[in-house]
This record gives structure tokens, C-alpha cells and sequence, in this order.
């Protein structure tokens, strides 16, 4: 997810995060330049010990304080209501149980907070969605648990989030892979 081309979205979904912020997914820290003068705190988790060591030298150059936990998204260790903004950037893709994360991001956020992300998933286009559904089970297992084919909006609305602003489209490249999903919400 290092393309040149996925840049604005990181630029505008990290742009807009203020306050103490959760990072689900947090991966090798590429969002971690990406934060404004807004945030105070950033807590980055991802289950990959070797993914947070390549996140460790841009942890430590932030301007701001950055803590990287080894952990799920299922069961995020911080108290309700503490955190002004989560975000997630392609990681909601291979969460093994994406609702949970998403009721457990909700849990955390203060009730004023926001969660912004950028997901790929599930296309509107009947051709394309055959394809993601057909390629899902052979693409999670040799590319990370990632699934092509879920629907990032209804994931939010189910686990109890408003979507305040969405915006979706095929960013390049193959399109069964290329479908994004570009917003924030609200508990």
C-alpha cells in the first residue's frame, strides 16, 4: 500500500484527525508523516510484531508521541470514550472479524470523536463483484487475510457508526482489488 497513487487519500483521511488518536492497523507506520499539528497522541496497534518494528523509526522521529501495541483490533485495550479520532487505512480488509473491530472502535471513541478510513472492497458492479467473490478465498490466503469482497459502509452502519461523509470509486489498477471506500463517521 507504499504506491505513489495512494497518497491524497492518506493525505486527506490522516489530515483531518485531531485529539488522542487510535491507529487500527497501524502497520509499518507509513500513515505516521501524515498527521497534522491537530494531534496530541497517536496509539498505533497491529497484530504483526515484525509490521510494528518496521513502524519503530517513524515512531521515534513523530513530532508527536507515538505508541505501537501489538494487539487485535477485536479487543482494543483503552478505556471507553477516550479517544477523539480512529483511524483505519487498508486494514479493515484483513481483520479477521471486521464488526467486532469496528464496535470496538466505536466503544473507544469519546461520543463527540470521529473514525476516518480508506478501505478498498466490494464493488457496485455486478462483473467486478464476481470476480472479488470468485478470487477472495485464494487472494485472503496468499495475500494476508485480506478479503476483496467486503462492503466497508454497511460494516460501519452495522456495527452502530453514522457515516458523515463517503466518497467511492476505482482508484487504478485492477479493479476486482482497486474499489475504495473514503470517509468519517460518527459513534
Amino acid at each position: 500500500m507504499g504506491q505513489a497513487q495512494l497518497k491524497p487519500y492518506r493525505e486527506r483521511v490522516i489530515g483531518g484527525a485531531r485529539g488522542r488518536v487510535l491507529e487500527i492497523g497501524v502497520g509499518s507506520g507509513r500513515n505516521l508523516p501524515f498527521y497534522g499539528g491537530e494531534v496530541e497522541e497517536i496509539i498505533g496497534i497491529d497484530p504483526s510484531t515484525e509490521m510494528l518494528a518496521f513502524a519503530e523509526p517513524a515512531a521515534r522521529v513523530s513530532k508527536r508521541k507515538v505508541t505501537l501495541l501489538p494487539q487485535s483490533a477485536e479487543t482494543i485495550p483503552l478505556e471507553s470514550s477516550s479517544i477523539d479520532t480512529v483511524v483505519v487505512t487498508w486494514s479493515l480488509c484483513s481483520v479477521p472479524n471486521p464488526g467486532a473491530a469496528l464496535r470496538e472502535a466505536r466503544r473507544v471513541l469519546k461520543p463527540e470523536g470521529q473514525m476516518r478510513f480508506v478501505e478498498h472492497g466490494l464493488s457496485p458492479d455486478a462483473e467486478v463483484q464476481t470476480w472479488q467473490m470468485r478470487l477472495t478465498p485464494f487472494w485472503s490466503y496468499c495475500c494476508g487475510g485480506c478479503h476483496l469482497n467486503r462492503k466497508i459502509d454497511d460494516l460501519m452502519t452495522d456495527a452502530g457508526f453514522q457515516i458523515a461523509e463517503l466518497a467511492t470509486g476505482y482508484a487504478r489498477g485492477p479493479r476486482f482489488a482497486a474499489y475504495m471506500y473514503e470517509g468519517s463517521a460518527s459513534p
